[in-house]
């Protein structure tokens, strides 16, 4: 910016260059003070503004001929389109003796449909400069578009064949299935992924949905055919199983007669839907070792059963583990890593799905202070039950809602927000109406759901490391009984690899 102003028609304007020199001496010899007139207040922080507001464009609830909905939201800031088929059927519709149907169908899809195979199929999505990507999750599975303005109908043309008519060809599957076992292989060397598996079985058990393994165990993976996964597709893959979200720029009269085309003759189906068996409430304190021998680190799993994401007990809950352990200046990661130095970081979380999921609070721990950090622990779950400070409500509130509407930056950040309301008919306000919902949770509303909620007399403490060097420390707590465990009987056998497994 200096240098506007300082050569006019080719020439040096000298006179102008010694006079902003001179200013720029000036500038930097004075306090900051006296250039802005005011002397600073250092005593304190500087006052946070008010919450952003956020006001999203309205969301046209469309439907085509087949019947299939469609959730459009115009943004025309950039010319992007981001398109997400929405399937409402995930890992808990696995068939018995099939685990990981679902999350390998969703994997597969990608890996040739239409009339291309695996690499062509690649390279036509990346040749438009475009994104296709199948994916799955517990309730439900989807194929998400992101492409330019200027490519949407060659980019469309792919994701629907994607979407519709994967091929699952047999030599990809057989890749895949080897991919999958070498990372089971692999777990019986991460304990992080041994804990969060054994915390699962041990507060939903191996016959719930939450429970299974998403990901597929040896014998799913090793029997699963291409035929099986053509079989969930075309089974739960139907229009009356699904939903549409677009975010973009687009309107309705433009992008309506391309969608009809390609889904409009989508055909319905008979679709179960999954039945989630209730779960029992952890009843006692117990703590599950798993031996890692020579880990230098000790993870720490702590659970129980949750809440569900339509509980009216939601906002207060977001307050009161943002508090616990839900952001850095969280009290479980104050204490853990800025107080004592256990962990580079600590948290909670509550899984939110259509039936309670879990309530989770862990860290990853030097060995020689797992038993320190377990007390650690403890103490903070007794004390959120206790109360919370006005400041410390203060804080969450803001860390929640001033944060809030970075989540919609992107198409692709509002499609995928948008998906909430999609699943759980969230009204249209939603979104615009979160920060109000969250500043008007009391101390009153924490400190309720805190003692509803977190209950330390009654969790599961799981602990994956070297139980020669923790099991004395740990026992010493007397937190409860302790089961060991072996990683195998987590895990079960690594799988053995090799040519033709």
């Amino acid at each position: 910016m200096m240098n506007i102003g300082i050569e006019r028609f080719g020439e040096p304007n000298t006179l102008l260059r010694s006079l902003l020199l001179g200013l720029s001496a000036l500038l930097l010899l004075l306090p900051l003070s006296a250039v802005l007139g005011q002397k600073p207040d250092r005593t304190k922080p500087p006052r946070l503004g008010p919450s952003p507001s956020l006001k999203l464009p309205p969301i046209q609830h469309l439907n085509l001929p087949n019947g299939l909905p469609v959730f459009l939201m115009e943004k025309h800031q950039v010319p992007l389109v981001q398109i997400e088929l929405i399937v409402f059927t995930g890992s808990t519709m696995d068939p018995p003796g099939m685990k990981g149907a679902a999350s390998i169908t969703a994997s597969m899809m990608d890996e040739g449909a239409g009339s291309r195979n695996a690499l062509e199929l690649a390279d036509a999505i990346d040749f438009l400069g475009a994104s296709v990507n199948s994916f799955a999750e517990q309730h439900y599975s989807g194929v998400v578009l992101h492409t330019p303005l200027s490519k949407l109908d060659s980019a469309l043309a792919l994701f629907a064949d994607v979407a519709l008519h994967p091929t699952f060809p047999g030599d990809e599957l057989e890749r895949i299935r080897k991919e999958r076992l070498t990372t089971l292989a692999q777990w019986h060397d991460e304990p992080p992924q041994i804990a969060t598996v054994l915390l699962g079985k041990t507060l939903f058990g191996t016959a719930h949905p939450y429970g299974r393994l998403q990901f597929g165990d040896e014998k799913s993976l090793r029997s699963i055919s291409a035929s099986d996964l053509k079989k969930f597709h075309s089974t739960y893959f139907r229009a009356n199983n699904a939903s549409l979200i677009i975010v973009g720029d687009v309107t309705a009269s433009s992008i309506l007669p391309k969608l009809e085309q390609l889904f409009g003759k989508w055909d319905k189906g008979k679709v179960e839907q999954p039945s989630i068996p209730p779960v029992e409430q952890v009843k006692d304190r117990m703590i599950y070792l798993v031996d890692k021998p020579g880990a230098p680190q000790s993870v720490i799993r702590i659970g129980r059963i949750g809440a569900s994401r339509l509980t009216e007990d939601f906002f207060p809950l977001l307050v009161m583990n943002t508090i616990l352990g839900g952001s850095f200046t969280s009290r479980l990661n104050q204490n853990l890593r800025e107080q004592h130095g256990y962990t580079y970081g600590a948290g909670s979380a509550f899984e939110f799905l259509p039936t309670p999921g879990a309530f989770e609070a862990g860290a990853d721990v030097q060995t020689k202070v797992t038993d320190k950090s377990l007390a650690e622990f403890m103490k903070e779950l007794n004390g959120i039950r206790q109360s919370v400070s006005d400041t410390e409500l203060m804080r969450a509130k803001n860390y929640l809602t001033l944060r809030y509407p970075g989540n919609f930056q992107s198409v692709a950040q509002v499609a995928h927000q948008l998906r909430d309301l999609v699943l759980y008919h969230l009204p249209d306000d939603y979104f615009n109406d979160y920060s109000r919902r969250i500043l008007a949770v009391t101390k009153e509303d924490v400190d309720r759901v805190a003692r509803k909620y977190i209950d330390p007399d009654r969790i599961a403490i799981v602990v994956v490391g070297d139980r020669k060097s923790i099991e004395q420390g740990v026992s010493a707590l007397k937190l409860g009984s302790i089961k060991y465990l072996s990683i195998d009987d987590v895990l079960g056998p690594a799988p053995v690899l090799g040519p033709g497994k």
